[in-house]
């Protein structure tokens, strides 16, 4: 009897060991992955870190280190872009962000690109010829002249890594409010979801739009907030090594790892609650181009908008 307890005994023990080793080496191999993860995290920062001529005056890096430090809101234009060699190409997508931490609220404007805007040093044209004529540079100068706000980075997308960022994901899903056919592809009213492939063809859609830039935009915008929600979930995390090696090859920005940081810790909550703005204008033909026309009134309307999201406690 005795031995056979001492027996059973011994068994429980061997059986505790061998979970404890098992929830050791599970420990191990998560911690072993994160270490992985942060490595890549740094490689590919590394890699798509391109800052602008501007970067290089101490006086910005001072203003910036102080908007992170006491948590101020900062403004990032995304540039989605069609490059091939050779050919700089223009910017198809033009965002500016607003990140506010104090509220948790990003507000969203998504800027028509035949937008007839004073490019800085080449006169009136549409706001999207500034990346064909001086690239981000130009495009950020731009942006800053127009609206006058700052904008504090930039972050500048390849379509093809878009539309890989989507399936790296696992697809996104959004609330499409107009059937349509793009392509050769049907995308019917209602909730769909779409790979990269298809969510391409859904946010170039403009001619069979009533609203033309504007209802393209609005797609454009449903689909970044759906990228952005599905990363931060847990699905989006486990393929976040997939993520790294899309943005590695497709993605340029003047943020460092640092920034990154910071982006993270003080920022990320920022995506929960998202507001958007649209500008107004109408279409007219000049020297037989049509352009976006946009009122004084209607740039200084979006301008206080910003800037009161901005300041919000």
């Amino acid at each position: 009897m005795r031995s056979r307890k001492e027996t059973n005994k011994k068994k429980k023990r061997t059986w505790l060991k061998v979970f404890a080793t098992v929830i050791v080496v599970i420990i191990l191999l998560g911690g072993g992955y994160l270490f992985y993860l942060w490595n890549k995290l740094n490689d590919t920062v590394d890699t798509i870190h391109s800052p602008l001529s501007r970067d290089e005056d101490p006086q910005r890096q001072k203003e910036l280190k102080s908007i992170f430090k006491n948590k101020q809101s900062i403004n990032i234009l995304l540039l989605g872009v069609d490059e091939r060699a050779g050919d700089r190409g223009r910017s198809d997508t033009m965002i500016l962000m607003s990140l506010n931490p104090n509220t948790d609220t990003t507000m969203m404007l998504s800027i028509p690109r035949d937008t007839y805007v004073n490019i800085p040093n080449r006169g009136m044209d549409k706001i999207n010829h500034a990346y064909a004529y001086g690239g981000t540079d130009l495009s950020v100068k731009t942006v800053e002249n127009t609206f006058d706000l700052p904008v504090h980075f930039y972050a500048k997308v390849n379509m093809e890594g878009f539309k890989q960022g989507i399936n790296a994901i696992g697809g996104v899903t959004v609330n499409n409010k107009q059937d349509f056919t793009q392509d050769g592809k049907h995308f019917p009213v209602g909730e769909i979801t779409l790979n990269g492939k298809d969510a391409l063809k859904y946010i170039r859609m403009r001619k069979q739009d009533a609203r033309g830039d504007l209802g393209r935009n609005e797609r454009q915008r449903s689909v970044i907030n759906a990228a952005m929600n599905k990363v931060a979930s847990v699905g989006g995390v486990t393929k976040f090594g997939d993520i790294l090696e899309i943005l590695g090859d497709n993605v340029e920005t003047d943020m460092n790892m640092d920034r990154f940081k910071s982006l993270f810790s003080d920022y990320r909550d920022t995506r929960k609650r998202m507001k958007t703005l649209e500008i107004s204008g109408n279409g007219q033909i000049i020297n037989q181009v049509w352009y976006y026309i946009v009122s004084d009134s209607e740039f200084n309307r979006i301008t206080t908008a910003i800037k009161k999201h901005m300041d919000a406690k």
